[in-house]
């Protein structure tokens, strides 16, 4: 696989941990199944490419994360207050995304910032020399991934993270320790959405475009990379989690890179997604069931 290959797949995984991250806070933390991911990225992307095309590739980032952060924020509100279905309400949310979004891109279905400075040509110029030349883009990512995973991390160990893992396991228990889960969720939900939006103005800013379908079936892409995560390293700790999230969205886009190099038609990308997310699942347990056999073997075994 040629290098330049190997980094665009490095970066894309990276940006797209981001996402695999919210739906760990949203399906994996709060057991909260937030379908209204795919506007949410978009959103993110489409505050960020009009921010940039301003002039402030900087202050883009920041305002795509509270335009996707008022987006989840939506979400929950619904959900809290008005008792709406958790499923249903991200559908209308991503529902009504979308003409918001094509309202920020000013009713148009493309924007493109060629021309304009982006986050990482700024980067690329803090320091000379080839390497970092070439390789400013995922050194930037890899650094605003680990301050991501950090803070996450360190939220997730607090009195609040304490909160919102807490009302995902038991939310009778939760209102036993008065404690509002309509809070716990709602921030939950509020720092999902802020991270894809975050993903969405880096990919604008990336591929210095953005395109009004661009986030169709993010949710799958997402979930494939959090079970792929889970599935290779395990449910240990809360940072083997996190770690693993992000490790898995990587993962998946090298197989994504893989079926290019080997020349599956890019129409059937999101076959090859779905089989991802089903090998994943299938995987954990298809092992639980051989060792359970085994052990009934054993026993029989023993018994005679």
């Amino acid at each position: 696989m040629p290098v330049n290959m190997i980094q665009t797949a490095v970066d894309n995984g990276l940006i797209f941990g981001l996402i695999a991250l919210s739906l760990f806070v949203s399906f994996t933390i709060l057991n909260i199944c937030d379908l209204s991911t795919d506007g949410s990225y978009m959103l993110g992307a489409a505050v960020g490419v009009t921010v940039t095309i301003a002039g402030h590739p900087v202050l883009a980032i920041p305002a795509a994360m509270a335009a996707s952060a008022l987006s989840g924020f939506v979400v929950a509100l619904l959900q809290t207050k008005f008792g709406v279905q958790s499923i249903l309400a991200a559908i209308i949310v991503n529902t009504g995304l979308y003409t918001i979004n094509l309202m920020i891109m000013g009713m148009k279905t493309n924007l493109n910032i060629v021309g304009k400075k982006t986050v990482f040509d700024l980067v690329a110029g803090l320091f000379p020399g080839a390497f970092w030349k070439s390789w400013h883009r995922t050194v930037f990512l890899l650094v605003l991934l680990t301050l991501v995973v950090s803070f996450l991390y360190f939220f997730m160990c607090t009195r609040i993270g304490l909160s919102v893992r807490a009302t995902g396991d038991n939310p009778a228990m939760v209102r036993a320790s008065s404690i509002n889960p309509a809070v716990t969720i709602t921030i939950g939900l509020c720092l999902g959405n802020a991270m894809t939006g975050m993903a969405g103005a880096l990919i604008g800013q990336y591929n210095k475009n953005c395109e009004i379908n661009m986030g169709t079936g993010m949710v799958t892409i997402a979930l494939a990379s959090l079970i792929i995560g889970q599935t290779l390293f395990g449910w240990g700790s809360m940072r083997t989690r996190i770690i693993g999230t992000v490790a898995g969205s990587v993962i998946y886009r090298f197989v994504i890179a893989l079926a290019l190099r080997i020349n599956i038609p890019t129409q059937a990308f999101k076959l090859v997604s779905a089989l991802i997310v089903a090998a994943a699942i299938l995987v954990p347990a298809a092992r639980e069931k051989a060792v359970s056999a085994m052990k009934i073997r054993k026993n029989r075994a023993q018994e005679g």
